[in-house]
């Protein structure tokens, strides 16, 4: 009910206006709010952590790790912060962040905008988090794609110490080229560099901290399976799937369709859960998957799981959904037999 009462007021907000205004009200009360529950802790396994239950939020609603705490509050068992860059970018020209209410869908191009890593590194320190807390790692804008590794090794490398899992996300659409990392040869030499780095950092820290790939929902079979043979012979800890989707044909009638930038929501609910059940076939238990794409009731949050995910993400739910949403996916996830 107090949910549905901020969302009308948010929702009367221009999308990025409110999202800026939720990030500011999470972080100033974060300390004071009570944490949420969807009941009974667990004692999930995933690449070498414990996860107190199965539902975590996905990279995108903070950025710059300015809301951690708050963010924990409300029930998540892991939070996932980025995507961050190794510096400052504004990101593309507003407006850039779109609801569509009809669809329970957003479109946003943002263009990875955020203050750099060191200001997301000070971040994490200040909230002292104790919980799991992945950090998404990507490329500046203007950083050549021949030299995206580069900036995915920086931010490995500043971010290693304060993170209990590193995701490389390859798979936004907002940023030129990227989803071109997702290319078998381009794929097999990002993931040769960070595994090389992610060895000699924990030999350096005297800590493994596992890596996840985030990918795309708009790839085919093949794909699919190249992918999955690289994260296979890289020994990568998890994949993530997915990021959002290019495709409009869930929402084609909609006045706002036509707008650049990738969809999440409802609409990738089915594209994304494919993409976790073609995963599943091809990794055969040999690398974790966490789904992400679509969440908005406890029922997906459970179908992701069902399709060979172990733990499942989302962000456009929330929006729509609010803190609710993490409880009823917790209890429909909690104890669940078949990850």
């Amino acid at each position: 009910m107090l949910y549905s009462l901020a969302r009308s007021v948010l929702f009367a907000l221009d999308a990025e206006t409110a999202h800026e205004l939720t990030i500011a009200g999470l972080s100033a009360t974060g300390g004071l709010l009570p944490r949420c529950s969807g009941g009974a802790t667990e004692d999930i396994r995933v690449m070498g952590l414990s996860f107190p239950n199965r539902v975590g939020l996905a990279a995108g609603l903070d950025k710059n790790g300015d809301a951690i705490v708050g963010l924990a509050a409300l029930g998540f068992g892991h939070i996932e912060i980025g995507t961050v860059t190794p510096r400052p970018q504004p990101g593309n020209p507003r407006p850039r962040l779109f609801r569509l209410p009809e669809h329970r869908a957003i479109i946003n191009r943002m263009g990875f905008n955020n203050k750099g890593v060191d200001a997301l590194i000070a971040n994490v320190k200040a909230a002292r988090f104790q919980g799991i807390l992945g950090i998404n790692i990507g490329k500046n804008a203007d950083t050549p794609i021949e030299k995206a590794a580069d900036d995915y090794l920086i931010c490995l490398e500043k971010v290693y110490p304060h993170a209990s899992y590193v995701t490389a996300n390859i798979s936004s659409p907002n940023t030129k080229n990227l989803r071109q990392l997702q290319g078998e040869s381009e794929l097999d030499a990002l993931l040769s560099a960070l595994k090389a780095a992610q060895e000699r950092l924990a030999q350096q820290h005297g800590r493994y901290v596992p890596i996840a790939l985030k990918i795309a929902p708009d790839l085919d079979e093949a794909q699919i399976a190249n992918i999955a043979d690289a994260l296979r012979r890289h020994h990568f800890d998890a994949v993530i799937a997915t990021n959002t989707t290019l495709d409009r044909s869930a929402v084609a009638n909609h006045p706002l369709a036509g707008e650049a930038g990738g969809l999440s929501g409802a609409p990738v609910f089915e594209k994304s859960t494919a993409v976790v059940a073609a995963l599943a076939r091809a990794l055969q238990g040999e690398v974790p998957i966490i789904g992400a794409g679509g969440i908005l009731s406890g029922q997906d949050a459970k179908a992701k799981l069902d399709a060979g995910a172990s733990l499942v993400q989302f962000y456009s739910g929330l929006i729509y959904r609010g803190p609710e949403l993490v409880k009823e996916a917790i209890r429909a996830t909690r104890a669940y037999a078949g990850a």
